[in-house]
């Protein structure tokens, strides 16, 4: 029995899925429209939404760091209403989600283990050859003792 071809290709993921960047966009492209210092280079990085699409998570990241969380949360919470209206004129979903904004954890630790892998120097080769692994040509084998 042979499969059904998708032609299309817009249902190569969950429609969540497929909701979940389309609100990301929908998100990016208001902030970007809206004049409020608190949120000036902030960046929606996922959306997470519910199956039954009453609520959905939306993280972000800024420059700012955990510092700023306050007060960029304080700018999202301020226009909240604005982001749910471009949601509902944009998106053809069967109901507009609540918005729930938190930093995005994943972003911050990645940047902290780039920091930390940054710190860290790399081994000396201890044979009595001075060349080290990071002079040594790719592909070579190290010199035998």
């Amino acid at each position: 029995m042979s499969q059904r071809s998708n032609r299309g290709g817009a249902r190569q993921y969950p429609r969540t899925a497929r909701l979940n960047e389309l609100l990301r966009e929908i998100l990016a492209e208001e902030l970007a429209s809206i004049d409020d210092e608190r949120l000036d280079l902030l960046t929606i990085t996922a959306v997470d939404i519910d199956g039954d699409l009453r609520n959905a998570i939306v993280f972000y990241d800024s420059l700012q760091g955990e510092e700023g969380d306050a007060e960029i949360l304080e700018g999202l919470d301020d226009n909240r209403w604005r982001l749910k209206g471009a949601i509902a004129r944009q998106a053809r979903i069967k109901r507009t989600p609540e918005l729930t904004f938190s930093p995005d954890l994943a972003v911050r630790s990645g940047a902290r283990i780039e920091e930390l892998l940054s710190t860290v120097v790399p081994p000396v080769d201890r044979d009595t050859d001075t060349e080290t692994a990071t002079e040594r040509e790719p592909g070579t084998d190290p010199p035998e003792p």
